[in-house]
């Protein structure tokens, strides 16, 4: 099976390009990828532009007009115009582990969207990665990582441990799998049958709205916070609002008590 990962960014160029040396050096190369771009300046560009030159994967860059936080709506052309079946959802600040690709596309299952994990790291940690510590795995190693800052106990159980451990964990893990751009994954057909995104959301909960349309859908979330992992990036987070975030909070509440499949506000209007 091959699959479409779909990378959302908005002006951060220096963060999308370790991303993209993440998905250089990926374990298979079944897969394209599409940038949905959310109005980013010029600079962006000229870094996809220089990628696309030389990439193991094709690379799509959809971009539209930067009139504030849109996301959700270049999200959804992004699903339109998936040229595979398997849709696996990132963020331009989330940088895959070689194998990330692989487990998404091994895991999959009919009726389920998978829901991986993230390392979230601090600032300095983020800026000091460079593409040799991508390519070594180096920023994957918790020895490593502890050695500039130290990590928590979370982050720690999802970066420390060996294969068979990870499916242990994720069997056992308390944490209920959850639709996260930054590490979800799903099939274009489900994605498409709940009409996308939720155009009206802004920051803080999109994603998860989705995923609980999806699962009002018959689409049940399966967890693999520990075999599939991403390292997050850190960044200022200026277009988060307290009223954006109540919005949001009253749609998923309709959502999860209406047990709501279809967005009217999406893909199809």
């Amino acid at each position: 099976m091959k699959a479409t990962v779909i990378i959302s960014t908005y002006n951060s160029p220096e963060w999308l390009q370790k991303v993209l040396w993440g998905y250089e050096n990926q374990s298979v190369n079944n897969f394209d990828i599409i940038i949905a771009d959310d109005g980013s300046k010029e600079e962006t560009r000229t870094l996809i532009d220089r990628f696309k030159q030389n990439y193991p994967v094709k690379i799509t860059h959809l971009w539209h007009e930067d009139k504030g936080y849109r996301r959700q709506e270049i999200l959804n052309t992004a699903i339109v115009k998936a040229q595979h079946d398997y849709i696996i959802m990132t963020d331009g600040d989330c940088i895959p582990r070689k194998d990330f690709v692989q487990a998404h596309i091994n895991l999959a299952e009919k009726n389920r969207f998978l829901s991986g994990g993230y390392c979230k790291l601090p600032i300095k940690t983020s800026k000091l990665i460079d593409k040799k510590d991508i390519e070594s795995q180096d920023c994957f190693d918790v020895n490593w990582l502890n050695n500039i800052e130290k990590l928590n106990f979370s982050n720690t159980l999802k970066l420390g441990f060996s294969e068979n451990r990870r499916k242990f964990l994720d069997k056992i893990t308390p944490t209920k799998p959850s639709f996260n751009n930054c590490n979800s994954s799903a099939f274009k057909k489900d994605m498409i049958a709940i009409n996308g995104y939720d155009e009206r959301m802004k920051y803080g909960g999109p994603d998860r709205e989705f995923g609980e349309r999806l699962t009002n859908y018959g689409v049940k979330g399966k967890q693999i916070r520990h075999k599939a992992i991403v390292i997050h990036l850190d960044h200022p987070r200026g277009y988060k609002t307290p009223e954006s975030l109540k919005r949001n909070l009253q749609i998923r509440k309709n959502v999860r008590q209406k047990a709501i499949k279809w967005t009217p506000f999406g893909i199809k209007k």
